[in-house]
């Protein structure tokens, strides 16, 4: 796999979008049961350089002089913000008159080395799934010692210094946080993060949403709810 690897473009509110990948094997500091990747091999916190990020980050810069790009996506397998050359690839994008997004976990954002790379980002979209504790050893797989107190805390934190968008992306998942308690205490931590808005769905991977997915119907329920 390439150091970069493109998706294809697309068009949100009539801004081209271009989403790509910068961690060529999956590096993470969860290894989420619900995952559309493989199971993570490279668990860890700190950041790991890769092959061939010199002459990714050349072509990237020339796709971006090539095309007509207003938001660069950068959507990983794994947390984006493990790649020790993230902050090159920001500055080279952000260089081209291009806006950036980017998707992390949420739970290293409270560490100074990882704010201020994501604070050059124009948007950040953190997640939460689990509700309680054991949910979240049991579903994400968390490096020891990780908390859900502190995962909560660490977006609150991230985000009361934040001048960019926060979003807050909330995967449902059938029998873990669709009852009524869950959504409760998922409405507790919307208010304690106040995100600038929610983006709320179900597992991404196919076979794993015969699992983990909720109905279409129970899907837009909970989302008025949270979304109120």
């Amino acid at each position: 796999m390439k150091a970069i690897e493109y998706k294809d473009t697309y068009t949100e509110e009539n801004r081209k979008v271009l989403a790509i990948n910068i961690l060529p094997e999956k590096t993470c500091n969860f290894d989420c049961v619900y995952c559309p990747f493989p199971r993570t091999a490279n668990q860890s916190e700190a950041q790991r350089s890769f092959e061939g990020m010199d002459r990714a980050l050349a072509e990237l810069g020339d796709k971006l002089a090539a095309s007509s790009i207003d938001l660069v996506f950068i959507s990983s397998q794994g947390e984006a913000l493990l790649n020790d050359r993230i902050g090159e690839i920001i500055d080279l994008i952000k260089s081209r008159g291009v806006a950036v997004r980017l998707l992390s976990n949420g739970y290293l954002l409270a560490q100074a080395e990882f704010m201020e790379l994501a604070n050059r980002c124009d948007e950040v979209i953190g997640e939460i799934v689990a509700v309680t504790e054991s949910d979240l050893q049991k579903l994400q797989r968390p490096l020891t010692g990780y908390k859900l107190e502190d995962y909560i805390a660490n977006m609150s934190y991230f985000n009361s210094q934040y001048s960019g968008i926060f979003i807050l992306d909330i995967t449902m998942l059938k029998g873990y946080n669709d009852d009524r308690a869950s959504i409760e205490k998922l409405q507790d931590i919307i208010a304690r993060i106040s995100p600038d808005r929610i983006e709320i769905g179900n597992v991404s991977d196919r076979q794993k949403r015969k699992q983990f997915g909720i109905s279409s119907e129970r899907l837009v329920e909970i989302t008025k709810i949270l979304s109120g």
